[in-house]
């Protein structure tokens, strides 16, 4: 199979189940950089596009695992189904992640941070991080996902009426959903670098340690939970509703 390095980020993504991975090895953004074409991506990083072409290649003859059957799972699930997933899965991992991590930076920089300025940049970073993705949860569960089960409602009942939301069309709140998802990878990108890429130094206690691999796997789970809204709910929740649009003047 030969891939194409113009084809986006975010198509691989969907493509490939194991694709993910790779990504984040290789510091790849394909959540809300997605848009960028392999090439355009690879050159960001500084990687050879044909190296990543061969890893995705390599990825691609691989025998079904568990990952790529649960890939297989989150594309089929209603969007009744996927925003469910999400608050179990991300939304209640990224709340409890946030309160433990503020405790624990506040714990590193109290022992550590004499010694690592870096660490007061990061703790500010993580208290932004934490202000901009709380209220961004919480108006997902309040306003937007319950207006995408609505809409699969109706859809799945060809006699019901459509009604429009207060905000005109689903594309309004995901247009701010995305932006607010851009402003939290860049977060995440800052992150990162104020930790030269989570590097433990050699007086690190165990405390230090647990923050920056914690830290990492935030990381991980924003960005499969970012994913997952950008590039498979949010497309399908905009079509749906494109579609119900049709039927009612039809």
């Amino acid at each position: 199979m030969t891939l194409q390095s113009t084809k986006t980020v975010r198509e691989l993504a969907l493509e490939i189940p194991g694709a993910t991975r790779i990504f984040e090895k290789l510091g790849i953004d394909y959540c809300c950089g997605g848009g960028k074409s392999l090439e355009q991506a690879c050159a960001a990083r500084a990687l050879s596009t044909q190296d990543v072409i061969l890893k995705l290649e390599e990825e691609v003859e691989k025998p079904a695992t568990l990952e790529a059957d649960s890939a297989a799972d989150v594309s089929s699930m209603t969007l009744t189904g996927l925003t469910a997933y999400i608050i179990d899965k991300h939304h209640v991992f990224t709340r409890h992640e946030l309160v433990r991590l503020d405790a624990l930076m506040n714990k590193v920089c109290s022992v550590h941070g004499q010694n690592h300025k870096e660490l007061l940049g990061l703790q500010s970073l993580l208290r932004e991080l934490s202000a901009d993705l709380s209220p961004h949860m919480l108006k997902e569960e309040m306003v937007l996902f319950p207006y995408i089960v609505r809409m699969e409602e109706a859809a799945r009942d060809d006699r019901a009426s459509f009604v429009p939301p207060p905000f005109m069309t689903v594309r309004n709140p995901v247009r701010m959903m995305s932006l607010e998802h851009d402003t939290a990878g860049d977060l995440l990108r800052r992150m990162r670098e104020a930790s030269a890429d989570y590097a433990v130094p050699v007086d690190a206690c165990i405390s230090y340690r647990t923050l920056y691999q914690a830290l990492e796997e935030l990381e991980r789970d924003l960005h499969r939970h970012i994913h997952l809204e950008n590039n498979i709910l949010f497309p399908r929740a905009i079509a749906m509703e494109d579609a119900l649009n049709a039927r009612q003047h039809s």
